[in-house]
Formats: C-alpha cells, structure tokens, sequence
C-alpha cells in the first residue's frame, strides 16, 4: 500500500547544566538546514529556534537540571522534546509587566502548532510540534491544531 509507512529521521542531544543555549539553537539550526526548512520555512524555523531556547532555558533555569533535546521530523511534522529532572509540569501563566520573566510557555504555546508536557519516571518531557513546510499547505480541510498541556 503506497504512502502507508512512515519516515521520520531524529537526532538528539545532552546539554548540561552549565551549557550556553546558543549551542542548542546551534545545533536545531544545523539541523533543519539539513531539512530545507531555513528556505523553506524561515518563519517557522524562527519559531523552532524561540521553542529550543526557552525549552533548554526552563530545563536548565528551573529544573537545576541537564536538558535532554531531542528532534524528530517526519513527513507532516517536526517535534522538539526537552527532558528535564523536574517533575513540575509547566504552565502559561501571565506575567506582570514588571516581571523580567515567566512569559517562556506563552511563547511556546504562540510559537507551535501544538505543544504537550508529560510527567516520566525521573522527571519531564515538554514537547512541541511544528507542521512540516509542505504540510501546511495541505492543511485546508484540516482542524486548526489544538494546543493543549
């Protein structure tokens, strides 16, 4: 039956504690000009960017912990899993304007298609996924993408 399997390529990465998130957006980068987003989908690889950094940042900031980043592409969409040794679940929550920060999941969750975390046995994953440049434009008859925690 042609079109029934899926191909999917991934890639993952260790960023310890006192890594700089410039390399994780580094490394996402590298990746996805390998997968033709950069012309593509530039937009959308600016999202992915924003998701990576405030991901590795809350891992990193809020979870005292290494982050575990982990990309997975196939044909309809990317995904960017962080796992973190905290099993705080996160939550958007408006912050002040005086406030300089609790504003990273706001920008996930207007960044991405659709984003999930879940609790593992010695921690977290959050993941969010980004539709795939040529899926988008199949996405017409399609449900808007629900966003959910």
């Amino acid at each position: 039956m042609e079109g029934s399997s899926l191909r999917a390529v991934g890639w993952a990465r260790t960023l310890p504690l006192n890594s700089e998130v410039k390399a994780a957006r580094d490394w996402a980068r590298e990746h996805l000009e390998a997968l033709g987003w950069t012309a593509a989908a530039p937009q959308t690889v600016d999202a992915v960017l924003l998701t990576v950094s405030e991901l590795v940042t809350n891992a990193h900031r809020h979870a005292h912990s290494s982050a575990q980043l982990v990309m997975t592409c196939d044909d309809h969409c990317l995904h960017v899993s962080v796992h973190d040794r905290s099993g705080d679940l996160p939550v958007p929550r408006e912050a002040g304007t005086e406030s300089l920060g609790g504003r990273g999941m706001l920008l996930v969750d207007a960044m991405a298609d659709t984003w999930e975390s879940h609790p593992c046995p010695h921690g977290k994953s959050v993941s969010a996924c980004f539709c795939a440049p040529d899926a988008k434009t199949h996405e017409v008859d399609s449900p808007t993408p629900s966003r959910h925690q």
